[in-house]
C-alpha cells in the first residue's frame, strides 16, 4: 500500500474558517480552553477539548467528554460550518512565525508503514494519553489532530509542494499568537500522482510530534480491521521537509542542589566541563554547550569533547547533561518521574528560567542548544528512543483546519 494517499477532508467552509481554527488540544489545559472558546461557538476546542461544555469538575477522560465531542462535531457539520470534500485531495499547509516559514503536505499516512517502522518513531508513549486518543477517534469516527511528520528534504518534492502555493490559498489566517496558517487544496490529478510517487520512493518519514496520535490510529485500525486499503488504515498527518522545521531549546530547572553548596557544585563541574561565568543569560551557540543559572549568576558550561560518545542517543545534549551532571551530581536518575526536575520550552525564553530560580521555586536552571532534525532522524533510524523533553517544535499545527474521516 502507498506510504501516503489523498483523502476527502472534513474542513471549515472558507468564510467560517477563522471561527473554527483552534490551538492543538494538548497545549491548553481545560481552564485555558474554556476561556479561549468563550463566545466562540464554532471553535474546534468544542471538539478537541469537549469537557469545556460540561461541568467544570468533569474529568477530561470521562466517557461523557468523548460523547460531547462527537455531538459537537455533528452539530458543526449539520449547521454547515464543516463540509467534507467530494473527492480525495492533498492539501498544502504553510506556517509562518515571524521570519520563519515552513510549507508541508497534508496527507493520510499509512498505518502499516507506521507498524513496520517506515514511519519512524523516537519516543515512548504513555498508556493514558494513548487511550485518550483512541477513545476520541472512536467517538468521532475521525482523526482531528494531525501528526507532525518530516521527510528528508528533496528539491523536486519541495518544489512541487511550493508550486501549489502560487495560487490563492483556501484559507489564510493569523492566530492569536501571531502565527500565520495558510492552506491550499490540491485537486490536480497529475500533481497528486507525482506527490504520491515521490513519497512512495522514500525509504522513511519521521514522526516529529504526535506519537500518541499515531499509536492510537494504529490501535483503531487494528480494532476495525477493515483491510489495508480502508481509510481507517491511514492517519492524518502534515509532512514537512526536515530543513524547514524549527526545533527550539527545551530547558531544565532543578529544585535543589542535592545537598551541595553552589561552590561545591562549581568545583565538581570543573572535572567534566569548562566553566566560564558570563555577564548575561547564556544561550548555547552549539552542541555540547550549556547555560547554567545559579545564585543569580549565569555560567557557560562546555563539555570535554572526549566525553561525547558516538551513540546517537548518548551524544544528544539532553543525554550529556543527564549523564554528566544531573544524575552523578544532583541524583536525578529518571527525569520522567523525579519531581525535583521540570522542563521549560524555549518559546518562553531564558527569562522564564531566571524567574523560576529567583522566585526560590527552583535552585538552578540549564539552557540547552536545540536538538537538530538530523539528530532526531539518526535516533529514529537506529530504532532508539530519545530522552523525555528532547524537542520543542514551533510553530504548532492548528486543530480544525482539516479532519480525516475513517469511512
Amino acid at each position: 500500500m502507498p506510504l501516503i494517499r489523498p483523502f476527502a477532508g472534513l474542513r471549515p467552509v472558507p468564510e467560517r474558517a477563522d471561527e473554527v481554527v483552534a490551538p492543538p488540544y494538548d497545549v491548553l489545559n481545560s481552564a485555558e480552553a474554556r476561556e479561549r472558546a468563550a463566545g466562540r461557538p464554532w471553535s474546534f476546542l468544542h471538539v478537541s477539548k469537549a469537557e469545556i461544555d460540561l461541568p467544570e469538575d468533569t474529568d477530561p477522560y470521562d466517557p461523557a467528554v468523548y460523547a460531547k465531542a462527537a455531538e459537537n462535531l455533528q452539530r458543526m457539520i449539520g449547521e454547515g460550518i464543516l463540509k467534507r470534500d467530494a473527492q480525495p485531495c492533498y492539501y498544502v499547509y504553510r506556517l509562518t512565525m515571524g521570519g520563519h516559514v515552513q510549507t508541508g503536505l497534508v496527507a493520510a499516512a499509512s498505518v502499516a508503514d507506521y507498524d513496520s517502522n517506515r514511519v519512524r518513531k523516537h519516543e515512548f508513549t504513555r498508556p493514558a494519553k494513548e487511550d485518550d486518543r483512541v477513545r476520541q477517534i472512536e467517538a468521532l469516527n475521525a482523526q482531528t489532530g494531525p501528526v507532525l511528520l518530516a521527510y528528508r528534504s528533496q528539491p523536486e518534492i519541495d518544489r512541487l509542494i511550493a508550486s501549489v502555493t502560487t495560487a490563492q490559498p483556501e484559507y489564510d489566517l493569523k492566530a492569536d499568537d501571531g502565527v500565520g496558517h495558510a492552506f491550499w487544496v490540491v485537486t490536480d490529478a497529475a500533481i497528486i500522482d507525482q506527490l504520491s510517487a515521490g513519497f512512495d520512493a522514500m525509504e522513511a518519514i519521521y514522526i516529529a510530534d504526535g506519537h500518541h496520535r499515531s499509536a492510537a490510529a494504529s490501535r483503531v485500525a487494528a480494532t476495525l480491521n477493515r483491510g489495508p486499503d480502508a481509510m481507517s488504515s491511514y492517519f492524518l498527518s502534515v509532512i514537512f521537509p526536515h530543513k524547514q522545521m524549527k526545533i527550539l531549546d527545551y530547558n531544565r530547572v532543578v529544585r535543589d542542589l542535592n545537598g551541595l553548596s553552589a561552590a561545591d557544585l562549581l568545583e565538581k563541574l570543573a572535572g567534566t566541563f569548562e566553566v566560564k561565568q558570563e555577564d548575561s543569560a547564556v544561550s548555547p551557540t552549539g552542541p555540547g554547550q550549556f547555560g547554567m543559572y545559579l545564585d543569580g549568576n549565569w555560567y557557560r558550561l562546555t563539555i570535554d569533547p572526549a566525553r561525547i560518545p558516538a551513540d546517537p542517543v548518548a551524544r544528544l545534549d539532553v543525554s550529556l547533561l543527564a549523564d554528566n551532571l544531573l544524575e552523578p551530581l544532583l541524583a536525578i536518575s529518571d527525569p520522567r518521574t523525579d519531581p525535583r526536575i521540570d522542563f521549560v520550552g524555549g518559546i518562553r525564553g531564558l527569562g522564564e528560567l531566571e524567574k523560576r530560580v529567583d522566585s526560590g521555586e527552583m535552585a538552578l536552571a540549564f539552557s540547552l542548544f536545540p536538538t537538530s532534525m538530523e539528530a532526531l532522524m539518526a535516533v529514529a533510524d537506529a530504532n532508539e528512543v530519545m530522552p523525555p523533553k528532547s524537542t520543542w517544535f514551533e510553530p504548532k499545527l492548528a486543530d480544525g483546519l482539516v479532519s480525516h474521516v475513517l469511512d
